[in-house]
């Protein structure tokens, strides 16, 4: 009797997901009637989001953020160049977002997944508009030397909200980023001082005696959002952005001040309201990301504490 329950449950399970195959708009739908979603969030609700820096040993700042299944791997390195004619005691900034094979099927080797490009896009112009960095910030000597951050963000599993995920970990990484040693040599020019120089007496001062943390202004967060007939779905998965009508995405900085707002096609919207629904959601959602970077800039500073006890009690 208990072999034939387990037979007869096993032949639902596999009508069910047969189902959600052919007709997944439809399955979904069935949800929505009863305000969840297949994986039992609620509809305004975010998927569970983690943090970890200095994921990335050999980078100057670096960032693991994972949202639900969609994982980013973000990393800074720093290097010294000459500023521009236009701007000259500003440095630089140079994102690159990647998609590699392992991070979805729909990715196919030796071909670029068009979305890359877009999120690279994207990134740089939310990062920049956002006030978060002061270029000047990056400046060594005025009208011959300053920083260029070149950050790049690696997709390791693309499972929706892709760029919410990907500036999650860009925001991170700069909040871990050291600014190296640099100092002038015999002919002039700025070039770094490695760790083992800096113990050591430079015959020249170095331009920056100490690593240094990047001042940070306005954080730039963001919220992801889909939108189909009456339904408002916070965080999609990749299975729900393609079926839904609309996509939504609202970026708001730390002061909760919006940022931007893109709709990459879809319908025309009715309703005003709708969008201030969605900046409702992403306002919340802004404070559970602050409060999951915060969390993970205390645990860092933990580490290094411990590390620096181990040390000393050598």
């Amino acid at each position: 009797m208990a072999a034939a329950n387990g037979s007869s449950d096993l032949s639902s399970e596999m009508e069910v997901d047969a189902f959600r195959r052919l007709f997944p708009l439809r399955y979904h739908e069935h949800h929505l009637l009863k305000s969840v979603r297949p994986d039992a969030r609620k509809l305004g609700s975010a998927r569970d989001t983690t943090l970890a820096l200095g994921a990335v040993a050999s980078a100057d700042g670096s960032a693991l953020a994972k949202i639900g299944s969609t994982t980013m791997l973000a990393a800074i390195k720093m290097e010294v160049m000459t500023p521009t004619v236009e701007c000259p005691d500003e440095g630089s900034i140079a994102i690159e977002f990647h998609m590699p094979p392992i991070c979805s099927p729909l990715v196919r080797p030796g071909r670029p997944a068009e979305a890359a490009s877009v999120i690279s896009k994207q990134l740089s112009d939310t990062i920049l508009s956002s006030g978060m960095i002061d270029l000047k910030e990056l400046c060594l000597v005025g009208g011959k030397a300053a920083w260029m951050a070149y950050l790049d963000i690696y997709c390791l599993d693309a499972d929706g909200a892709l760029f919410d995920t990907a500036l999650l970990s860009a925001v991170a990484a700069f909040s871990h980023l050291n600014i190296p040693v640099v100092s002038l040599n015999d002919d002039g020019r700025i070039v770094l001082v490695s760790e083992d120089t800096v113990r050591l007496k430079l015959e020249k001062e170095p331009v920056n005696t100490e690593k240094r943390k990047l001042k940070l202004n306005s954080l730039p967060f963001s919220l992801t959002c889909i939108l189909h007939k009456n339904y408002i779905l916070a965080d999609p998965t990749a299975e729900e952005e393609p079926i839904m009508e609309t996509i939504v995405t609202v970026v708001l900085d730390s002061s909760h001040q919006l940022v931007s707002l893109n709709k990459p096609g879809g319908p025309v919207l009715s309703h005003t309201s709708v969008i201030q629904d969605c900046i409702g959601l992403a306002r919340r959602r802004a404070k559970e990301l602050q409060s999951v970077l915060n969390e993970a800039i205390s645990d860092m500073e933990v580490g290094l504490k411990c590390d620096d006890y181990t040390i000393h009690s050598c």
